[in-house]
């Protein structure tokens, strides 16, 4: 009796799996046909376009409205010229000298310093005189009781400071000085130095659990007391690969690997890495091309748009975002790797598989939340004190990419969204549910609770990246009118079938883990 349930539901399981994929093949085909009506229709009003390479075979401009992807795009080039030097030389080093943690961190101090040279000029002076006070502060209050409060008022301090004044001008220290503004790199020095503040702190909690090993997680490696030195921290903090963007990765896993390089990647899986973002920078110039999402977006013409269109260009432009972090955090990661040092993988899973706020976080800035969780969310009381730490952490998170309201009223939003959640999370793990009706109506309910929380997600970011807090009146007005209402509709219906198609996708991995098994 049992086998043949299973089988009859297994058989409905297919025939729902068919009727979803048939759905989303239908989405998607509207959601690109619409796209590229709207990128025809709009293109002479849209910013940030311009001819390329491509353009040839697509007879469209390329968007590059993004000034974080324009320049990264422009710079590829002598980036790739620079790491393959720098890959060459600290390999080689390692091979004919055989340098430990101590020699590799001078060598690899000469390579960053050379790099940071360029990229910031005489602006250098700033980041080792506050990375210096960070090593002073850390090295005299580690043992104490207050430390914590001391590390996170001067980082805090010093990353809003940095803002505020624009990474300062050199007449502060006499106006003898001011002519160095004139060298001041080709890259803002205290953008970059959002990262180094996450280092800095890193180091700072490290070196002061250096003696609570039952503090550490067990992914974490404990080093030797002498890894804590001025070389290895500077080494750290200036490291060329992983300088500019990350992935973010802690002190102690950083010095150990410097001590013996990674080995879970072999050269043909880091080769295969490679090719794969080739493939996907290939995916992003033929996107770009296209679809023209991130230019409407900068260039207001949403105002201008129908609910549907809006919700085409706001998914459009989460998916563009997704794409561009994916290509710049793994290309650094790949030459990390190919020097030596692992770091965590960012965007381990597509924007496309969450239905969940805290699934969503943990894998769009991977790194950054093993971060968060690591000196953060454990340190304030963990899942004990889940409610009130979102608050913190979203807040810090805000404060950290920019001192912006938009970006506040993000961090906000999502706080607010993740109480929901938290609270249904908790009950549903208090349920047991073992009837077939029984779980049929959970997963039911679940996939309408992943819906509604994609829709969410879909707000939050368009407030803190398209429209901003002013705009959520506007948008509310457009969806809650008599033309919006069915769009709002239909996109609660599409977001159900997408999490429907993730459980399947969920469901499917488990079957393979337990065969393998």
């Amino acid at each position: 009796m049992k086998k043949k349930m299973k089988m009859e539901s297994s058989s409905s399981d297919k025939r729902e799996l068919w009727i979803l994929i048939l759905y989303a093949v239908a989405f998607y085909s509207f959601v690109i046909q619409r796209s590229l009506r709207l990128s025809t229709d709009y293109h002479s009003q849209l910013y940030g376009l311009r001819s390329a390479w491509l353009s040839k075979f697509t007879h469209r401009s390329n968007d590059v409205s993004d000034a974080q992807w324009r320049n990264f795009r422009a710079n590829l080039p002598i980036l790739t010229i620079v790491f393959a030097i720098f890959g060459l030389a600290a390999n080689a080093f390692r091979a004919c000298f055989r340098f430990k943690a101590r020699g590799m961190s001078f060598l690899w101090l000469f390579i960053s310093f050379i790099y940071l040279t360029y990229l910031h000029g005489a602006c250098i002076v700033f980041i080792l005189a506050i990375a210096l006070l960070n090593y002073l502060l850390v090295k005299i209050f580690a043992r104490k009781k207050y430390f914590l409060l001391v590390l996170w008022s001067f980082n805090i301090f010093f990353l809003i400071c940095n803002r505020v004044y624009g990474g300062y001008s050199f007449s502060i220290i006499g106006q003898q000085w001011a002519y160095l503004d004139n060298f001041r790199g080709t890259f803002r020095w205290h953008i970059c130095f959002n990262f180094v503040v996450l280092r800095m702190i890193s180091f700072g909690y490290d070196y002061h659990w250096a003696d609570q090993d039952s503090r550490f997680d067990q992914e974490e490696r404990s080093v030797q007391d002498d890894k804590y030195s001025l070389s290895i921290y500077i080494c750290y903090l200036v490291y060329a690969p992983l300088y500019l963007a990350g992935p973010i990765i802690s002190f102690n896993a950083f010095a150990s690997q410097l001590d013996v390089p990674q080995n879970n990647y072999s050269v043909r899986d880091v080769t295969w890495y490679g090719l794969r973002w080739v493939f996907s920078l290939l995916l992003m110039e033929l996107m770009t091309h296209l679809f023209h999402y991130n230019a409407f977006a900068i260039s207001g013409l949403w105002k201008q748009l129908s609910p549907m269109d809006v919700f085409i260009i706001g998914y459009g432009v989460l998916n563009f975002m997704w794409l561009k972090f994916f290509l710049i955090w793994r290309y650094f990661r790949f030459w990390s790797l190919i020097c030596g040092i692992e770091a965590p993988e960012n965007m381990p899973r597509c924007i496309n598989n969450c239905h969940n706020l805290e699934g969503f976080w943990k894998n769009w800035h991977a790194s950054y939340n093993k971060w968060l969780v690591r000196y953060m969310y454990i340190p304030l009381g963990g899942s004990q004190k889940k409610l009130l730490n979102v608050w913190v952490i979203f807040t810090f998170v805000a404060i950290w990419h920019d001192l912006e309201w938009k970006l506040l009223s993000w961090a906000w939003l999502t706080c607010l969204f993740f109480i929901p959640e938290m609270i249904l999370k908790s009950t549903a793990s208090a349920l047991q549910v073992e009837s077939a009706l029984g779980q049929f109506v959970f997963r039911e309910l679940s996939a309408v609770a992943g819906a509604v929380t994609i829709t969410c997600l879909m707000v939050a970011n368009l407030v803190g990246y398209v429209i901003g807090p002013s705009g959520i009146n506007w948008l509310v007005s457009q969806f809650l009118q008599k033309e919006g209402l069915p769009v709002l509709g239909g996109m609660f219906v599409t977001f159900y079938v997408g999490t429907k198609l993730m459980f399947h996708i969920d469901d499917a991995k488990q079957r393979k883990y337990r065969s393998g098994l």
